[in-house]
């Protein structure tokens, strides 16, 4: 079985070179992994080497070089609209803290179709109307955001682990030298050595 391990974002996608392709819906465009059949019949291993999500158009890429496009397929959504946007924010708000997944723009917001979710809409006094269509919640967005904005709290992060770093820096910097003690730090392997830092 054919692997694809390489995306074609759409911009970059050559016609020509598109063997088949799949409708997948977001759960699936979101997979690293996944034996898939295309429409036409040909079956491939998806094997991405790192978590992302596939839009609408894009391609990934076989080891013969064929290209099978990606599809966004429709699913069963719920269109939520208030006549009070401050309780469309209050429900997307409260959305974001349970976790679902939402798309949103200016007139409404989309999640996929879940009796306990619609209850929470009603509960917020919300309108919930049952529809078909691709669904791109707005992880993605933060995901790509996080890739820029996420720069600076990375760097933070970064920062904050070199502190942490510097702590064990230092007893792999008494292994390399090999005190005596740090050596028998060493020789109780790494689940003593641990320990025996607690104190820090």
């Amino acid at each position: 079985m054919q692997r694809a391990t390489t995306i074609v974002r759409k911009a970059a996608v050559r016609p020509d070179a598109v063997a088949d392709q799949v409708a997948l819906d977001h759960a699936a465009r979101s997979r690293r992994s996944a034996e898939l059949t295309a429409e036409g019949g040909l079956a491939f291993r998806l094997d991405l080497d790192r978590a992302t999500t596939l839009e609408d158009g894009d391609a990934v890429r076989l080891e013969d070089g064929r290209l099978v496009r990606i599809l966004a397929a429709p699913q069963a959504l719920l269109e939520v609209k208030a006549e009070n946007p401050v309780r469309l924010t209050r429900l997307a708000w409260q959305l974001g803290s349970n976790h679902v997944q939402t798309e949103m723009n200016a007139e409404a917001l989309y999640v996929l179709d879940d009796p306990v979710v619609a209850e929470l809409i009603r509960g917020q006094g919300c309108t919930a109307t049952a529809l078909q269509r691709p669904f791109r919640p707005e992880k993605e967005a933060a995901a790509h955001d996080h890739s820029t904005c996420g720069h600076d709290h990375h760097h933070g992060h970064d920062h904050h682990h070199d502190h942490g770093h510097g702590h064990h820096d230092h007893a792999h910097h008494g292994h390399d030298h090999g005190h005596a003690h740090d050596h028998h730090a060493h020789d109780h392997g790494h689940v003593h050595g641990p320990n025996c830092k607690h104190g820090h």
